[in-house]
């Protein structure tokens, strides 16, 4: 992949800053988008650079169509092109799916905005240029709650089996010169839920879902990076419309 030029959307922190610092392990260079994580999205860039690649940040909200195409055209000028997108950007409300009053419109309509909108935004906007380069790639970064049903709330598990629907869509629209397909992680011991409810229940959360999966471990970015990287590089050329679990057999049950 030496050469190739890639947004990782989200791209400053846990899972999207692992799967950055992997692409540009080998060669890719980095736009790497972050919305409020300045530094961040900065260590990570000087991290890509030691590595002999090119990286620079970009703020953009992807949520907004304004941006989604900024940042595009910020990579397209950079670069000269673009080779792989991966929609990793993505928020949640965390909500007791037995409480239904805990969730409004509201919830839906702004986790919707960014889980599913902006990775079809994000698309629009890059399909001329990955399809002018030939053989790209898109990486759409879902959840095994968009398998199961089961997650941080009924509305991010509506949201990610939207992401798995549109996936299949886009595969089929952008064929044969751009590839689509999805990860669906489960637990990711990336701060996700440090960020949402405290250091206390990401530890806890971590202990549980080791002691509970069949594989015995919980996952870190790094972990569901590789199956991110395998999408966007050359030993997935034949395959598309393809969403992979990777949640140490969580959704086994």
């Amino acid at each position: 992949m030496k050469g190739k030029r890639a947004i990782v959307t989200g791209g400053g922190t846990g899972l999207g800053a692992a799967t950055a610092v992997g692409l540009a392990r080998r060669g890719v260079n980095l736009c790497i988008n972050y919305n409020s994580s300045a530094d961040a999205a900065n260590e990570v860039v000087a991290e890509c650079q030691k590595l002999g690649v090119e990286a620079f940040a970009v703020k953009a909200n992807v949520a907004e169509d304004a941006d989604c195409r900024a940042l595009v055209d910020a990579a397209v000028n950079k670069f000269g092109g673009l080779d792989v997108l991966i929609n990793n950007a993505g928020i949640t409300k965390f909500a007791a799916h037995s409480d239904l009053d805990a969730l409004d419109a509201e919830d839906f309509l702004r986790l919707y905005k960014v889980n599913v909108v902006a990775v079809y935004q994000m698309t629009r906007a890059a399909k001329p240029h990955l399809a002018s380069a030939g053989k790209a790639s898109i990486v759409n970064v879902s959840s095994i709650a968009g398998v199961t049903g089961i997650g941080s709330s009924i509305a991010y598990a509506s949201t990610k089996g939207a992401l798995n629907t549109m996936t299949l869509s886009l595969a089929r629209a952008l064929a044969p010169n751009i590839r689509v397909n999805a990860v669906c992680p489960g637990y990711i011991g990336s701060g996700w839920f440090t960020k949402y409810q405290g250091d206390s229940v990401e530890q806890q959360t971590a202990e549980n879902v080791a002691k509970s999966v069949p594989l015995k471990v919980a996952s870190m970015p790094e972990d569901i990076a590789e199956s991110i990287l395998f999408f966007a590089g050359p030993e997935s050329r034949h395959v598309t419309g393809e969403f992979m679990i990777i949640d140490a057999g969580m959704h086994l049950g």
